[in-house]
C-alpha cells in the first residue's frame, strides 16, 4: 500500500507543481521520448543480467505491494517448529528425526506448520542444516562457519534482483539525455524556415526527455530497488533464526533457551515478547 500511495504522492507533487507554475500537461506528453527511455533502459537491463535474475527482480516488483513475506504470526510459527524439532532431538536424539529429515512431506513433525512446509526454499534449509548436525560430526564452532558461508551466499542471491533494479535507476538520467540530444538533433534539422514558436516547442520536447529521465529514476525505479533490498534483507531474518536455534541446540542449550537466542534476532516489528512466546510454547504443549 505505501508503495502505491508513495508513487501517488512523486507524481501528483511533481505535476501540481508544474501545473501551479503556470504549465500545461499536454507539454509533457511526448511517447516517442518515454519510448526511448524506458525501452533503451529494460533493453540494457536484459542486456546485463541472466534470465533467472530477470525472472527474480519481476518477481520482486510484483510482490512489493503485497507487504512482507513473513509477518509476525509467520515467525511465532517457525519458533514454534524449531522448538518442537529441539525437543524430539533432546528426546530422541538426531537419529529420531532422520525419517521426518528425509521426507518433511509426510512428516508428522512438520505437517503441521503447512505454511512453513510450503516455503520450499526455507524447508530446504532447515532439513540441510539437520541433516548436517546428524551426520556432520560437527563442532558447534564448525556448523557455524559452514551455515554463515551458506548465508552470506543465500543473501547475496536474494539481494541481486534489487542490485540490477538499482543499476537502471543510475541508468535512466542517461537515457534521459539521449533523447534529450535526439530532440535536439531533430530541432537542429528543422531550423530552415522554421519560426521561434516551433523551435521553442521542439526544444521543450527534448528537454521532457532529460525530465523524464531524472523522475523516473529518482522517483520511481531507485526506490523500488530500495525496497526490494529491505524487503530481501528482511526475508533473510527466517533464515538466520534458524541457524541460531540450530546452532544454540548444538552447543548445548535446552529448547527453550535456543529458542529465546533465535527471537532475539528479529526486528522490533515482528518480535513476540518473551511472554507472548512461552504463552503459544505452553499452549501447543497442553494440545
Amino acid at each position: 500500500m505505501l508503495l502505491i500511495v508513495g508513487a501517488v504522492v512523486v507524481l501528483g507533487c511533481v505535476l501540481i507543481g508544474f501545473l501551479m507554475g503556470g504549465g500545461h500537461l499536454l507539454l509533457l506528453w511526448h511517447p516517442t521520448e518515454a519510448l526511448i527511455i524506458c525501452g533503451s533502459a529494460l533493453g540494457a537491463f536484459l542486456i546485463s543480467n541472466p534470465l533467472k535474475v530477470v525472472k527474480s527482480a519481476v518477481a520482486g516488483i510484483v510482490a512489493l505491494p503485497k507487504g512482507p513475506r513473513y509477518k509476525r504470526e509467520d515467525y511465532v510459527m517457525l519458533l514454534k517448529l524449531l522448538h518442537d524439532v529441539l525437543q524430539k532431538i533432546r528426546k530422541a536424539g538426531l537419529l529420531g528425526i532422520e525419517a521426518d529429515v528425509e521426507r518433511p512431506g509426510e512428516s508428522a513433525l512438520f505437517k503441521k506448520y503447512a505454511s512453513i512446509l510450503a516455503d520450499h526454499h526455507l524447508m530446504e534449509f532447515i532439513t540441510d542444516c539437520l541433516r548436517l548436525m546428524a551426520g556432520g560430526n560437527m563442532n558447534p564452532h564448525e556448523l557455524e562457519s559452514l551455515l554463515e558461508y551458506e548465508l552470506e551466499t543465500h543473501h547475496r542471491e536474494a539481494h541481486e534482483p534489487a542490485h540490477a533494479v538499482q543499476k537502471v535507476a543510475d541508468a535512466l538520467p542517461g537515457f534521459g539525455i539521449v533523447a534529450a540530444v535526439l530532440g535536439i538533433v531533430n530541432t537542429m534539422a528543422s531550423l530552415a524556415g522554421a519560426d521561434t514558436a516551433t523551435i521553442g516547442a521542439n526544444v521543450a520536447g527534448a528537454l521532457v526527455g532529460t525530465f523524464l529521465g531524472i523522475l523516473v529514476s529518482y522517483g520511481f525505479v531507485g526506490p523500488i530497488a530500495s525496497a526490494m533490498e529491505s524487503r530481501a534483507t528482511e526475508e533473510g531474518k527466517a533464515f538466520e533464526i534458524v541457524k541460531m536455534a540450530l546452532v544454540a541446540s548444538v552447543r548445548g542449550y535446552p529448547p527453550t533457551v535456543a529458542i529465546e537466542f533465535a527471537r532475539k534476532l528479529l526486528f522490533a516489528d515482528v518480535r513476540p515478547s518473551f511472554g507472548d512466546l512461552e504463552s503459544h510454547l505452553k499452549a501447543k504443549a497442553a494440545a
